[in-house]
């Protein structure tokens, strides 16, 4: 038997053979805007890391973004200097800013993005609004983007030091009530 499409196959608490039952998150859609089964998996990322020139002005730009997404500080540390953010419920993922280890200038690679996920299409240009309020600069505003899927609602932008940012959501929208 197949597993259910949004499923993992090599760290899940069981096998392709045998898979545990799945259970729905309501904020992980499908191509359709229908919740995807998950299975209890392991996280796919310990943590990202973006290099920064200037950590005060980038935390300056990532403290109020993060709080829009609702994604927590987990510390910061201006001696070093880094900081990280994670969402609530566990020690990873991590999201991390600060100078390179290396201690050479970072620069932002051609093809390489983070995409946050948003709850729903209001959060996303939320976001967006904030980045740009914060030193952030648009690399596309708040719009769908069909290309991906029909529910794909996507907001791009680059932090100060040009790294390409997108806080996306694969819900439908949500209609109104009256």
């Amino acid at each position: 038997m197949p597993l259910p499409l949004g499923a993992c196959y090599t760290t899940c608490r069981g096998t392709v053979d045998n898979p545990p039952a799945p259970v729905v998150h309501t904020n992980v859609y499908d191509d359709h805007g229908l919740p995807l089964p998950q299975n209890d998996c392991v996280a796919m990322f310990s943590h990202i890391f973006v290099g920064v020139s200037d950590f005060d002005r980038t935390l300056r730009f990532y403290e109020p973004l993060m709080a829009a997404l609702h994604i927590e500080l987990r510390f910061c540390d201006r001696s070093r200097p880094w900081a990280g953010w994670q969402t609530t419920g566990g020690p990873r993922p991590l999201f991390l800013i600060g100078k390179p280890y290396d201690e050479k200038p970072p620069h932002p690679g051609n093809g390489h993005m983070v995409a946050f996920l948003a709850v729903d299409r209001a959060s996303v240009r939320h976001a967006h609004q904030v980045a740009l309020a914060n030193g952030g600069i648009s690399d596309g505003e708040p719009g769908l983007r069909p290309e991906y899927h029909a529910n794909y609602y996507g907001a791009y932008f680059r932090d100060p030091d040009g790294n390409k940012l997108c806080v996306a959501c694969h819900a439908p929208e949500v209609e109104a009530s009256a």
